[in-house]
């Protein structure tokens, strides 16, 4: 690895749970009770970073209201 490729900042794919908890803005508590999957890499349980982004990207944005699957059948909108 060249000297100037040492220095370059990323986000970390794999996060443990205080960071994950930290990068959706909930407790480590609230994480746990989640239906987000962890990866187990050695000992270490992880949550993908990407795991976290479709979790997040799968919420009810405020005011956005979800129909039931069956809405359009009667033709609720």
């Amino acid at each position: 690895m060249s000297k100037a490729n040492a220095n370059i900042a990323f986000a970390p794919r794999l996060l443990p749970a205080p960071q994950a908890a930290a990068y959706l803005g909930v407790s480590a508590t609230t994480l746990r009770n989640l239906p987000i999957p962890r990866k187990v890499l050695g000992g270490k349980r992880l949550y993908d970073r990407l795991e976290l982004e479709a979790y997040a990207d799968s919420l009810t944005t405020e005011g956005e209201e979800r129909g039931n699957s069956c809405d359009g059948a009667f033709g609720i909108r």
